[in-house]
């Protein structure tokens, strides 16, 4: 199965300790949708926004590994799966049940972000900018 990774997840030996048949495929961009932060856990989530991107990383993963990434993201009450359909093919990523307020996350949880958006080689300007929200 191919899981999208936007926030903590994008760190490469998190997301290995977690889901130890995860292979990272390649970084992506999600289109129309803009990442935020939110709920009392400060955590990364995704939202429609038109003309934005997420970046993020493509991994493939195991039925074992999905349901260790459900428990992790507290699936389904924190929150919910989201399909997305990438050159034919079907991708999940997760995205939050209640769409609160920005909450600015916390340094740790920044911190393997920001070790993540290094491993994918991402550009994080993007993280930046939803840090100013």
């Amino acid at each position: 199965m191919l899981y999208f990774a936007y926030g903590s997840n994008l760190n490469h030996f998190q997301m290995k300790r977690r889901c130890k048949d995860s292979v990272f495929l390649k970084k992506i961009n999600l289109t129309n949708f803009k990442l935020t932060f939110r709920s009392k856990y400060r955590a990364a989530d995704i939202e429609l926004k038109k003309n934005s991107i997420v970046p993020g990383a493509l991994f493939e993963i195991s039925k074992s590994d999905e349901k260790k990434l459900d428990v992790y993201e507290d699936y389904p009450v924190l929150y919910k799966k989201y399909y997305f359909t990438y050159y034919g093919k079907k991708v999940m990523t997760y995205t939050m049940t209640k769409k609160t307020l920005f909450s600015y996350p916390t340094e740790r949880y920044l911190n393997i972000i920001k070790r993540g958006y290094k491993d994918c080689n991402l550009d994080n300007h993007i993280l930046k900018k939803a840090l100013k929200a």
